[in-house]
């Protein structure tokens, strides 16, 4: 499958590519921005190795994150988008939307806006037909996202490594046209 190049309003959703890790690394640096679950900012080692994993799971799995860049000054904002949720082996098989924003592009509905285009990929493009989106309950930013696009909780349980409580939700592509046609 390819990763595709998605465009909404404000931002467009491309693959990662090598050539991204100087500006990755700057975001990735914010201790904010890995907050949940890390509580601590990535190295610029952790960063180029979540870029080359990034790139290769493209490939392995036929989906991926990818920057989200500013239309209006081609800034990386950060990363979003579909991927396999490896480290949470209990929900597999599965697909899973989520996004990380730089401080400055948070509380400004981005995460909305680029959680929905690549949520409608996945349901269309991508023949999907449950979602799902995780998240730490005191997130309560991304569980108002992923509440707005639709999804519900399904299953409350442990991260593996890190010991977090984590809320896991769905959305199933009936919900969501459902939803779409009522709106």
């Amino acid at each position: 499958m390819t990763i595709p190049t998605l465009t909404t309003e404000r931002v467009i959703l491309r693959p990662f590519v090598h050539g991204d890790l100087a500006e990755l690394v700057a975001i990735h640096a914010e201790e904010s921005f890995w907050w949940y679950p890390l509580r601590a900012a990535m190295t610029a080692e952790q960063t180029a190795l979540f870029l080359v994993r990034t790139i290769e799971r493209y490939e392995s799995d036929g989906f991926g994150i990818e920057a989200v860049i500013d239309r209006a000054s081609g800034a990386m904002m950060g990363w979003a988008g579909l991927a396999v949720p490896h480290f949470l082996p209990e929900v597999l098989p599965a697909v899973e939307v989520g996004w990380r924003l730089s401080g400055p592009h948070r509380g400004r509905g981005l995460a909305t806006e680029v959680g929905g285009a690549a949520v409608e990929w996945g349901f269309t493009a991508g023949q999907l037909t449950r979602i799902v989106s995780i998240y730490e309950p005191e997130n309560l930013a991304s569980g108002k996202v992923m509440e707005h696009l639709g999804f519900v909780p399904c299953l409350t349980t442990t991260h593996p490594e890190l010991g977090e409580s984590l809320i896991v939700t769905e959305l199933s592509r009936d919900t969501w046209e459902e939803r779409r046609r009522a709106r």
